[in-house]
């Protein structure tokens, strides 16, 4: 759960690699390739250019290095060949990276060509909501109070989060304790310490949370069909705050805000 210095080292060169596909996919024109497409790009960056390893690829039976979720696929969708990123789609890519026995985990919604207000305005309070839980994260809060600060911004603005999947702790193991929750109530939870590492990960969804997963036992669906969004970062506890491991470099306004 606690990991030392070195070990965070080792980490945050995964999370920069990891970072680094994400930077190569926003250079990418998503709309017209098959989820299978994205998948192979990924793989082929990760392996030959990085020198890495895909970290889902084989974790529980997975066959693939990303999961791809599509408009109202809430999480762990299924790159398919014919399954192809239309105009006006909102995409969740969520990829993990081991590099040197340490793995990184993080997710990204794009939004494809022109997409509508609604969801970019989905795809926007997400991120936001992301954010609003990593500010939260410093030794000694709770991790309640992550869950309540993403929970209620989601609120304010009208989604609703799913509760049936969570963040993670991270390391040599992709999911190690402790669990996150994006909803709860502030002051609950465990205590943060200095050397935690994990993932923070809301789903946010426009109507009903509930949500249901399909024949393939992989992918999660919203039970009534709306738009759903995610954003992930791993990240951990430093003396003073939090440190994101996974850190884009699109996101440096995101950071000066949070140092503020």
């Amino acid at each position: 759960m606690v990991k030392t210095p070195d070990e965070i080292a080792l980490m945050r060169i995964s999370g920069r690699l990891l970072a680094s596909v994400f930077e190569m996919l926003d250079g990418q024109d998503l709309a017209g390739l098959s989820t299978m497409a994205v998948n192979d790009l990924v793989d082929r960056f990760i392996t030959v250019d990085l020198a890495a390893r895909p970290a889902s690829k084989g974790q529980y039976g997975f066959k693939y290095v990303l999961n791809c979720s599509i408009n109202h696929v809430v999480c762990h969708g299924v790159p398919d060949a014919a399954r192809m990123i239309r105009d006006g789609d909102i995409i969740n890519l969520d990829i993990t990276l081991e590099k040197n026995g340490f793995i990184a985990d993080s997710s990204k919604t794009y939004i494809v060509g022109t997409a509508s207000p609604a969801a970019r305005r989905l795809v926007k309070v997400t991120q936001e909501a992301l954010w609003k839980g990593i500010a939260q994260v410093r030794p000694g809060a709770c991790l309640g109070d992550i869950g309540a600060a993403i929970e209620r911004h989601a609120k304010k603005h009208g989604y609703s989060v799913v509760r049936e999947y969570c963040g993670h702790g991270i390391g040599r193991e992709m999911h190690e304790k402790p669990e996150v929750l994006h909803f709860g109530r502030p002051g609950t939870g465990m205590r943060l310490r200095e050397g935690m590492v994990f993932t923070i990960e809301p789903m946010l969804n426009e109507g009903t949370r509930k949500v249901s997963v399909e024949e393939d036992g992989w992918t999660v669906v919203t039970n009534d069909r709306k738009l759903s969004a995610q954003f992930e970062h791993s990240v951990a506890v430093t003396a003073t705050g939090v440190e994101i491991l996974t850190l884009r470099r699109d996101e440096t306004p995101w950071l000066a805000r949070l140092a503020a």
